[in-house]
């Protein structure tokens, strides 16, 4: 048995009560990434394991970077998503790149919802594209989901799609102004439902920075979990980004923490901040893998001039809510 796993299982076996008292009080407690080679720089990683066993991953830059693993240790580089950038981002970035994908396998299908912004911009879309395989070059876009505007209260990027127990899709998304939104899917399309155009609010900050972005939701023991970035991410060493989460009864809130904070009044229990030379974790993605739940985020390296590099660290969920280990 690994490492790993015999830590794991030590964990399950406490109580509740004593987990809760393993549960980082001070940023220095946080644990480190767990070990990865080969190419690690990354950023907003979003990561699944095919059928076949390999880890195929995400992430923002260019034309939608990738990366694959045999093992969940050894990353190699791979081509972009698009071979061809879809002429429409150019709406919406004069670079143009894409940012912060999330990639899934629904209905025999991978989708890939992303953003294409200019940085502190409002002025977003989400796009969604489609693929038998999810392998690079292999998708072909599905064109615009949804967006936002200079005049809107919020922003159209880092979205996440949730499919519930009962069919129904959802996607989350956000970042600053009025915080993290969520709308309903149509699952045929892909699309918002036309149906039902509510635009739900799941977190903001309502005082000081409005800073909480890349959402992410997934179920778990019969509770709905939000995770979310907070503060500011981007700026290598100088980045506060950080990781939390609250959950709820229901998809659409209200989510509260730990301490009954409701996450649309700045509550979120952390799951992992800055400590060492481990600065600024977020754009987390979580992954159900064979040997438990998986957080997939990006951190800036202390001891490599700010690098952002990608960190992986298994979930332990016994005390109802997420610890990093």
């Amino acid at each position: 048995m690994s490492r790993t796993l015999r830590k794991r299982t030590a964990l399950l076996a406490l109580p509740a009560a004593a987990l809760l008292a393993l549960m980082p009080a001070t940023a220095s407690a946080y644990p480190n990434p767990g070990r990865v080679t080969g190419s690690v720089v990354t950023h907003d990683p979003s990561m699944l394991r095919t059928s076949s066993g390999q880890y195929l991953l995400y992430a923002t830059g260019g034309g939608i970077s990738s990366k694959t693993s045999a093992d969940r240790i050894a990353f190699s580089a791979g081509a972009d998503a698009f071979s061809s950038r879809p002429g429409w981002w150019r709406t919406y970035s004069s670079v143009p790149e894409a940012w912060a994908p999330d990639i899934s396998y629904h209905g025999g299908r991978y989708l890939m919802y992303y953003s294409v912004s200019s940085f502190g911009s409002n002025t977003s879309a989400i796009g969604l594209a489609t693929s038998a395989t999810g392998q690079p070059g292999s998708w072909t876009d599905q064109g615009v989901v949804h967006t936002s505007n200079s005049s809107s209260d919020y922003n159209a990027i880092d979205p996440n799609l949730f499919v519930d127990d009962d069919g129904k899709w959802w996607l989350s998304f956000g970042s600053w102004w009025t915080g993290i939104k969520m709308i309903r899917i149509n699952p045929s399309t892909g699309k918002q439902l036309s149906s039902d155009t509510t635009r739900y609010a799941l977190a903001s900050r309502p005082t000081g920075t409005k800073a909480v972005e890349a959402p992410f939701v997934v179920k778990r023991n019969g509770y709905y979990y939000l995770f979310a970035s907070y503060d500011t991410c981007c700026a290598g060493t100088s980045s506060t980004y950080k990781v939390k989460v609250g959950r709820a009864t229901s998809v659409t809130g209200p989510y509260r923490d730990r301490n009954g904070v409701a996450m649309t009044n700045n509550g979120g229990t952390p799951v992992l901040e800055s400590h060492g030379s481990v600065i600024g974790p977020g754009g987390q993605s979580v992954l159900r893998d064979v040997d438990g739940d998986l957080i997939v985020y990006h951190y800036y390296d202390g001891n490599d001039n700010g690098t952002p590099k990608l960190g992986i660290n298994l979930l332990d969920w016994s005390s109802g809510w997420p610890v990093a280990y």
